[in-house]
C-alpha cells in the first residue's frame, strides 16, 4: 500500500505533517510518498531516528490557506497537492491525504481522481461526537445546491462507509430537517424523504440536530450548504465553551478548587470534542481514497488520517460504493420503466370572449401614409 501526502498543506506544515507520518509508520505498514520541498522534508525527517519506507516528490510550489483555489491552480501547475493527486491518478499511490486549502483539494480531486461511474456528486463525510459514540454527517461542504437523488446517493455512500470503516452494523440513516414530521423541510428534503423510504437502507426518517447528537442516528444526510454551516457552528460553539471555562476558572480560588475536582470530566469532554481523533474527512464517490484533514491538523490528526485512509483501502471502500451505486441505478431504472408516466391531454382551443374585458383581442392599428408624389421640374410642368 502506498499513500501520497501533501507535506506542504496546512497551517503547521511541514513540521506536524512529517511528525504525523513518523508516528503513523509505527502502526501502519505502508510506503509514504511525501510531496513538497525536498530540503525542508529531509530536515524534518532528520529529527527522528525512525526508519520507514518513503519517497519524495520535490516541488517548491504549494497553495496557502488564504489563496483563491482556481487562481492558484492556474498559476501553480506544480503545486504539492496537484503532484500528490497526479501520483494517485497514475496508480503510483492508493490514497491521497492533504490538510491544505479545501477548495483547491476539492477541485484537484474532482479533476484527477474523477467520480465513480454512476455517482452524480461526491460528498465530504465528517465524524461527529454523539452521546453514544460518533456519527457521520454528509455532505459537509462539497455541494452547496443538491437534488433529491444526490441526497439519496449520499445516504448510500455514508451507510457503506459507516459499515465498512467505522464498523457499524446495519447503520441507521436519517435526513436532517427542521422537524421529525414527514411534511417538514423544503421540496428537496420532502422528495428525498420519499425516495429514501423506498430504498433498501435502514432509513429511520427525518431527525433534528438534537436527535443526531443524542446518538439516535449513525449517518445524517443533508446538502453541503447546511452541512458546512453545522460543521462551522459546532466548531465555534465548542471553542466558545472551552474558552469561557478557562476564563472563569482563573477568577477565584474557590472556582479553581472546583475545577480541579472536575478535571477528569473536562479531559473526557476535550477528548470527545477533539477533531484529531478522527484525522480527517473522506471524499466519498471518487475513484480513489481521498482524505481532507483539518487546516490546523497536528501530528496526531495526520496519524489518524493515515490510519483512516489505510483502513478505507484495505476495506476496498471505493469498490463497495461502486457496486452499491450500480445496483441502485438498476433499481431506479426499473422503477422508472414500471411506473406509469402521466400523459398530458391536449387542451381544446377556446375562442376568446369578446364581452370579457381581459379576453378581448387587441385591435391592431394600421397607419396608412399617403405616398409622396415626386417633385416635377419646371419643364415637366409646362408640358
Amino acid at each position: 500500500m502506498r499513500i501520497a501526502i501533501d507535506a506542504m498543506g496546512g497551517d503547521h506544515a511541514p513540521e506536524e505533517i512529517i511528525k504525523g507520518v513518523v508516528m503513523a509508520s509505527k502502526e501502519v505498514d505502508c510506503e509514504y510518498i511525501l510531496v513538497g520541498d525536498e530540503e525542508k522534508i529531509k530536515k524534518e525527517l532528520a529529527r527522528y531516528p525512525d526508519k520507514f519506507k518513503y519517497s519524495i516528490i520535490h516541488t517548491t510550489e504549494f497553495i496557502t490557506m488564504d489563496e483563491s483555489p482556481t487562481a492558484a491552480l492556474r498559476k501553480k501547475r506544480r503545486a504539492s497537492v496537484i503532484l500528490a493527486a497526479q501520483a494517485v491518478a497514475e496508480q503510483k499511490a492508493d490514497a491521497l491525504i492533504s490538510a491544505g486549502n479545501t477548495g483547491a483539494l476539492t477541485e484537484v480531486a474532482f479533476l484527477y481522481l474523477r467520480r465513480l461511474r454512476g455517482i452524480k456528486r461526491p460528498a465530504i463525510a465528517t465524524f461527529w461526537p454523539t452521546k453514544k459514540g460518533s456519527a457521520i454527517l454528509l455532505d459537509s461542504g462539497a455541494n452547496v445546491d443538491c437534488r433529491p437523488e444526490y441526497l439519496l446517493q449520499f445516504a448510500y455512500m455514508g451507510s457503506i462507509y459507516a459499515e465498512r470503516v467505522a464498523g457499524v452494523t446495519n447503520p441507521r440513516v436519517a435526513l436532517l430537517s427542521i422537524g421529525e414530521e414527514q411534511g417538514k423541510g423544503n421540496q428537496v428534503v420532502q422528495k428525498a424523504h420519499a425516495m429514501l423510504k423506498q430504498s433498501k437502507l435502514n432509513y429511520i426518517g427525518n431527525v433534528e440536530m438534537k436527535d443526531f447528537l443524542a446518538g439516535k442516528v449513525d449517518v445524517g444526510v443533508c446538502d453541503g450548504f447546511i452541512g458546512n454551516m453545522i460543521l462551522k457552528t459546532g466548531e465555534s460553539v465548542a471553542e466558545f465553551i472551552f474558552t469561557f471555562i478557562k476564563e472563569e476558572v482563573n477568577k477565584g480560588m474557590r472556582v479553581k478548587m472546583g475545577a480541579a475536582l472536575m478535571s477528569p470530566v473536562f479531559r473526557k469532554l476535550k477528548l470527545k470534542m477533539d477533531y484529531s481523533e478522527h484525522g480527517g474527512a473522506p471524499f466519498l464517490g471518487l475513484n480513489k481514497v481521498c482524505i481532507k484533514s483539518h487546516g490546523r491538523s497536528n501530528a496526531k490528526a495526520i496519524k489518524n488520517a493515515i490510519k483512516a485512509a489505510s483502513e478505507a483501502v484495505r476495506q476496498n471502500i471505493v469498490e463497495k460504493i461502486s457496486q452499491n451505486i450500480e445496483v441502485y441505478g438498476q433499481v431506479e431504472e426499473e422503477r422508472r420503466q414500471t411506473q406509469p408516466q402521466p400523459q398530458r391531454q391536449a387542451q381544446p382551443y377556446r375562442q376568446p370572449n369578446p364581452q370579457h374585458p381581459q379576453q378581448k383581442r387587441p385591435v391592431k392599428k394600421y397607419f396608412h401614409h399617403k405616398k409622396k408624389e415626386p417633385v416635377k421640374s419646371e419643364a415637366a410642368k409646362k408640358e
